[in-house]
């Protein structure tokens, strides 16, 4: 079942959201060479829990930290350590908070140091992707229309999409109904319908769509050893247009602050 929010519940959910953003926005500067992961994941919690929020992904179907961390060939679910960040990294930071019963939910993919071409070109193709995805999430479409113009732009660049993991509706559970494909056809899949909360997040990878699950039983990476990345907005379809609840540009103002 879909649970279609109502504009209080919308405004609830976007308090939750900007909570993520600004976590983001705090360990933004901090992300350059040296830094352990594990280090990041501690003053996400902090502020998190200073804000009034809960960390969202602590303890969530056992997961043992408060963000997903996850370097270079590491897709999404990557838990934080002892990995010292290095110049040349590619680091997907997903993070999710529990404020006022409702959840936000948003990644964004950071440079560590001075990055290749190559890979600057796959941060910037993976997030055009999520906003032409972004683009689709028109009241009376289709989830596939979503799905569809993510895959389409994103293997027109040469990329792949990974299959196994998708967007997912957000509220009082993290991950709701109905499922978001990163790949699919237009014109597939639920209507899209006012008050629809969902999470859209293209993960790209560089070679080919394959992925493989660490021991750990968390981290997911591609099977060939070439990065991804992995960007994240959580939207609600709103007095019939999108209405983006996180923020990519509070993140940005930091980065280019450092």
């Amino acid at each position: 079942m879909i649970f279609y929010k109502t504009k209080d519940e919308i405004e609830l959910l976007r308090l939750s959201n900007q909570l993520v953003a600004k976590t983001h926005a705090t360990i933004a500067p901090l992300i350059k060479p040296g830094i352990k992961t594990i280090a990041l994941d501690k003053i996400a919690e902090e502020f998190i829990r200073d804000n009034g929020g809960v960390p969202g992904f602590l303890n969530f179907n056992g997961f043992p930290n408060s963000l997903c961390v996850s370097v270079n060939d590491s897709v999404v679910h990557g838990v934080p350590g002892n990995y010292e960040l290095k110049d040349g990294d590619i680091v997907s930071v997903d993070c999710g908070v529990l404020m006022n019963g409702f959840y936000g939910d948003s990644a964004y993919t950071f440079p560590v140091g001075e990055v290749s071409d190559e890979v600057k070109k796959l941060l910037r193709v993976t997030m055009e992707a999520l906003y032409l995805g972004l683009d689709q999430a028109q009241k009376g479409k289709r989830i596939g229309d979503i799905s569809y113009a993510i895959q389409h732009y994103a293997e027109s660049q040469g990329y792949s999409v990974v299959r196994e993991l998708v967007g997912h509706g957000v509220g009082r559970d993290l991950h709701e109904k109905p499922e978001v494909p990163n790949y699919g056809k237009r014109g597939w899949g639920p209507k899209i319908k006012e008050g629809l909360v969902i999470a859209i997040e293209p993960m790209i990878n560089m070679g080919k769509k394959e992925v493989v699950q660490d021991d750990d039983g968390w981290t997911i990476r591609t099977r060939d050893g070439l990065p991804s990345a992995h960007f994240e907005h959580s939207i609600a379809i709103h007095n019939g247009g999108v209405d983006i609840l996180s923020d990519f540009n509070i993140i940005e103002e930091a980065l280019n602050k450092k």
